[in-house]
């Protein structure tokens, strides 16, 4: 009986009805075929059976705009950037819902040499362009459903693109991002970004004085502000909190941790609605550090317009990017399996964020959008 159940799961996912629901998913740093950077939603999409035809499932490796790897070197690019207003306009009447998953881009080091990922190199492709937020405005026109996540507006989109978003959609970004690294000893932990190394070295006499796990902030200046386990933290890695609304429409648990990239964004509350948020848990030198450079120690992690005029979500981190793989999408009822996938003691994997956060949060979504089509 027991070895028939993955069987009897993959028939019953067979089974279900499709649903054809378009979605345009931008996603212009995708390094690798696997889709890496918006796969998290084409699981969600290939699990509940949401479809891009009447039969056609969506398809991690082709199904979105932006940069697409090919063998070797080689890429292509197949942006919204080709587009004329004409198609934009065709775009926004066929597609129910626009995700921009991901607009940092592609930059030469990882992706010509292949190597020194983290010093900066110039760009490939990457930044949000005119034609990306002429979608978004005429998606919001037509009362589309609109999701953006970290990183839509940050570097490298121009500063004249970020403030036509920030004005569209009664948000602004701080200039600050941040990270939960599991090691801050530079000679243990070789993924620590070299610019965020050398840039604080520059700000604070050559020294570096830190060799546990901790929080580092930057901002579009290259300031930098670390905050240490203990030395600034009670608790190490930031928790996203969501309200009680937040658990009770989207089944999210009142507190998942994250450990990866986020951003620091202040909405207008008197337009948008704030349904979870991030706690950076400092103590009193660390909220010390912070206030010298007005960096809120809880800050925006699900941001929500919901009204007739349009539909509106900005994720504050990278939800879409986790280590999700889409075989597990074919198997209806995989969630209750979800144990299996993580280890929830470790402080750095996704995988929990995934099933935890990402997917309930997104199926609710999804099945919303649906159901008011």
């Amino acid at each position: 009986m027991i070895v028939l159940l993955p069987l009897w799961m993959w028939i019953a996912w067979l089974c279900t009805p499709k649903k054809k629901m378009v979605i345009a998913i931008v996603d212009k740093t995708e390094i690798s075929r696997n889709g890496q950077e918006h796969a998290s939603l084409t699981w969600v999409l290939n699990n509940e059976r949401y479809t891009k035809t009447s039969k056609r499932s969506y398809n991690v490796g082709d199904d979105y705009f932006g940069f697409f790897p090919q063998k070797g070197e080689n890429f292509r690019i197949k942006g919204l950037e080709r587009f004329t207003p004409q198609q934009l306009d065709q775009l926004s009447t066929d597609a129910q819902a626009v995700y921009f998953t991901d607009t940092y881009g592609v930059y030469s080091n990882e992706w010509y040499a292949q190597k020194n990922v983290t010093e900066r190199s110039g760009i490939v492709y990457g930044g949000m362009s005119k034609e990306d937020i002429g979608l978004l405005q005429r998606m919001k026109d037509k009362h589309k459903l609109i999701i953006t996540e970290f990183n839509t507006i940050g570097s490298p989109t121009s500063p004249d693109i970020r403030g036509q978003f920030e004005q569209m959609f009664a948000m602004k970004w701080t200039g600050w991002t941040g990270r939960y690294f599991e090691s801050l000893d530079t000679t243990l932990n070789k993924d620590l970004p070299h610019w965020l190394i050398n840039n604080y070295l520059r700000e604070h006499n050559n020294q570096w004085p830190f060799k546990k796990s901790g929080v580092a902030f930057v901002n579009d200046q290259d300031e930098i502000v670390i905050l240490e386990a203990e030395t600034h933290l009670a608790e190490p890695v930031p928790h996203i909190i969501t309200s009680n609304k937040g658990q009770t429409i989207y089944g999210l648990p009142s507190s998942m941790k994250y450990a990866f990239w986020f951003d620091v964004m202040q909405p207008d509350f008197s337009v948008n609605e704030v349904i979870a948020h991030f706690k950076v848990d400092a103590n009193e030198a660390g909220l010390k550090l912070l206030k010298e450079k007005n960096i809120p120690s809880t800050f925006p992690a699900i941001t929500q317009h919901i009204g007739k005029d349009y539909k509106f979500y900005y994720f504050s981190a990278d939800f879409c990017d986790n280590p999700v793989g889409m075989g597990s999408s074919y198997f209806r009822g995989i969630s209750f399996f979800k144990f299996f996938f993580y280890d929830s003691s470790d402080p750095m994997e996704r995988k929990s964020f995934f099933w935890n956060y990402y997917r309930p949060l997104m199926s609710n979504i999804m099945d919303q959008l649906y159901r008011d089509r």
